[in-house]
């Protein structure tokens, strides 16, 4: 931090999360540490806050007057703001798409937050504090299974369950996405929106979310930019009774894949991740050709 100590910035964003209203830069007193506070409103004033420590080298992107984050994720929830569902926010960090979905303009959904690193969870549980406590966290990892495993890595977005942990990390508790169902967490009968973004893990993740994922639950699942064998999609394909869609930015439009050759052209890019969606539900994929259908009338 050296002679930026006791600096940070904050941001006002209008309702969507790449348009900057204005920026300024303030001095932030804080007893903990120096954080950068990304706050968003839309017409009615109503405000999120969203907390990241003062230079964070992935969170503060969102300083970037140009960056949008996630645009297919953000299309999806933006399109889902009258429906009634609970986000599911696997692989949560520091909370954002928590902060984002519970709060008045993107429909103040219900939202389970869940994160295994203590790291990150103290900052995840700050963000729900500092948003009036409206989402609910977790401390743990998702996995096939009930059971421990041991967390490593050495960036905060990139931490994993998978790979070898020689170098250090802590154990997490693990459980699986059926059992939100078994513990009473949610009810079956429920509609779901299931951010899976656990480095790694996703196969292992879906497995374990076979009866939620037969209701009406989207995945919303990331296929990694350096996979050219697509393995996640492949499974997701090839291996469950989902339909997997996929953003095409050619056509701005969720497509459903039959042939794994569409992702070659989508994934451009070697180090980033690649949002992908399955689902069995009929109520969802209604959605998504109707949301289909309005972006291809707005383009005539």
């Amino acid at each position: 931090m050296g002679a930026c100590r006791g600096a940070g910035f904050v941001v006002w964003l209008e309702s969507g999360v790449d348009v900057f209203a204005s920026w300024l830069q303030q001095l932030r007193q804080s007893v903990a540490q120096d954080i950068a506070q990304a706050r968003h409103r839309d017409q009615t004033q109503c405000r999120c806050t969203f907390e990241f420590p003062y230079g964070d080298g992935y969170w503060s992107k969102l300083l970037n007057r140009s960056f949008s984050y996630e645009n297919e994720l953000e299309l999806l929830f933006r399109d889902s703001i009258g429906v009634d569902y609970t986000l599911i926010d696997c692989g949560a960090n520091f909370g954002y798409w928590s902060v984002l979905i519970s709060s008045a303009p993107y429909g103040s959904h219900k939202a389970i937050a869940i994160e295994p690193s203590s790291q990150n969870f103290a900052k995840l549980a700050n963000n729900a504090e500092i948003n009036g406590s409206r989402f609910e966290v977790m401390k743990c990892a998702i996995g096939s299974s009930r059971g421990t495993a041991r967390l490593s890595g050495t960036k905060h977005e990139a931490f994993s369950i998978a790979g070898n942990a020689a170098g250090g990390g802590e154990d997490v508790p693990v459980i699986a996405l059926d059992n939100l169902l078994d513990d009473g967490k949610i009810p079956a009968n429920g509609k779901y929106l299931i951010k899976l973004d656990v480095e790694g893990v996703e196969i292992e993740a879906i497995k374990g979310g076979a009866r939620l994922l037969q209701g009406d639950s989207v995945l919303l699942c990331e296929e990694h930019g350096n996979d050219p064998d697509h393995t996640v999609s492949r499974y997701i394909l090839e291996q469950t009774p989902l339909k997997l869609i996929v953003y095409d930015p050619r056509t701005n439009r969720l497509e459903t894949v039959t042939e794994l050759s569409i992702l070659n052209r989508i994934k451009v890019s070697s180090h980033v991740g690649y949002n992908v969606f399955g689902t069995a539900s009929v109520f969802w994929q209604d959605r998504i050709k109707a949301l289909n259908a309005n972006a291809t009338r707005r383009a005539q």
